[in-house]
């Protein structure tokens, strides 16, 4: 296999942690060459976070020279070839080469190769399937650096086949539009996604979540989103995600990117569908909580005018509640005087009023434990709130002596 073009010298590539990994693997024979996402980004002039590499010695052995050589070794994708070794602070998942030997579309039995090219054409993206070596020649087995130079997404070899292997390929293809931005994208690779989106369904929550988090999570995903409506993607996996006219409106507003917000704006159905929607993605406690937080309707109510009304949201809400909200309520035509950014503003500069009593403030007063300290508290809350939130922490105390002098 020859080089066809030479990466300029790369820091994560002269790295001397990277040369150890490289010359641990390579000590008693074999090859190891950058592979995937590195390559591509550096060939983009982006920068490179993530280092992958490829070898073609036996996962054994990689773990073996790499323990000799005392870098630390964690086998976390062992069933599949891969281990990370971890030098220096930084990660370095390597893989052996390999070939799919049965998939059932979710995983795949493989066997190991020696054959740069084979390993090449079992990879789901000719942009992802470059390699390169330690002195920066890059081979490309599949055309993949014409696609990279295009910034084209291609699958490797048939599209349908690549997808049935493993159907999460189908949302990566959308992810890496959003990624490389959407310039030339291949007809035959785009009917293949939209040919198999009935098969959506059978994916992890786990899996999808992460697809959909990184497509929302880009600078701009509009372009990639007006695809994902027009091949019919996202309603196999939620049906009730229709709002891309909100999505449209939202983005430009927003002060910077927030896959939650996005997906809230995409949801229809209030509070229940993005309960089933996050149930759906598997997403944790505190994102359920917030997803559901900015569920639709949005009203009048979420884009308050004026000082005081600001601050009576950003009490009952929270700074990034009212914020998303109001932007939210925008994007949904809620806000036909154009006053959001009042609201959006207000959530950055307002300092969230705290509430300076506590129940054992009502104790101190003889009020018996139960039901009658949550009544008193409430009490003096309102007051409280409706003196402008100003009354401190004596006053408060003394407007709860005096209701429970009256009896609350």
């Amino acid at each position: 296999m020859d080089a066809v073009a030479c990466l300029l010298p790369q820091d994560w590539m002269t790295a001397r942690e990277t040369r150890h990994v490289i010359q641990a693997i390579e000590r008693l024979g074999g090859h190891v060459r950058f592979v995937g996402g590195a390559v591509r980004d550096a060939l983009l002039g982006r920068p490179v976070s993530d280092v992958d590499l490829a070898t073609d010695v036996a996962p054994d052995a990689v773990i073996a020279r790499l323990g000799q050589a005392g870098i630390k070794v964690v086998p976390t994708g062992l069933a599949h070839g891969t281990v990370t070794a971890v030098h220096a602070g930084r990660h370095f998942e390597i893989t052996t080469l390999r070939r799919d030997v049965e998939a059932d579309g979710r995983r795949a039995k493989i066997a190991y190769t020696d054959d740069w090219a084979e390993d090449a054409e079992r990879r789901d993206f000719t942009v992802n399937a470059l390699f390169a070596g330690g002195d920066g020649l890059i081979f490309d087995p599949v055309g993949g650096l014409d696609d990279v130079l295009a910034r084209r997404v291609r699958f490797v070899g048939d599209p349908a086949r690549r997808i049935t292997e493993d159907v999460l390929r189908l949302l990566r293809y959308y992810r890496m539009l959003a990624r490389l931005g959407i310039h030339g994208i291949d007809p035959a690779s785009r009917a293949a996604c939209r040919a198999h989106a009935h098969l959506l369904p059978g994916l992890s929550g786990e899996r999808v979540r992460s697809e959909i988090e990184r497509i929302l999570a880009v600078a701009d995903p509009r372009p990639v989103a007006r695809l994902l409506e027009e091949d019919g993607i996202l309603a196999p996996l939620l049906p009730a995600a229709p709002g891309f006219a909100r999505l449209e409106r939202l983005v430009p507003t927003e002060p910077a990117a927030d896959w939650l917000r996005r997906l809230a704006a995409l949801i229809d159905g209030g509070i229940a569908e993005a309960e089933r929607a996050a149930d759906r993605l598997r997403l944790s406690r505190h994102e359920t909580a917030r997803l559901v937080a900015l569920a639709g309707p949005w009203g009048a109510d979420d884009v308050p005018v004026g000082e005081k009304a600001c601050r009576d949201r950003l009490y009952a809400i929270g700074a990034e509640t009212l914020r998303d909200r109001a932007l939210l309520a925008a994007a949904a035509g809620a806000d036909p005087d154009g006053r959001a950014g009042e609201a959006v503003a207000a959530a950055a500069w307002m300092e969230r009023p705290v509430f300076p009593l506590r129940g054992r403030d009502v104790l101190a007063l003889g009020v018996p434990r139960g039901a009658a300290v949550g009544r008193l508290l409430a009490a003096v809350e309102r007051w409280w709130a409706a003196d402008g939130y100003r009354a401190d922490a004596a006053a408060c105390r003394e407007r709860a002596a005096v209701l429970a002098r009256a009896g609350g």
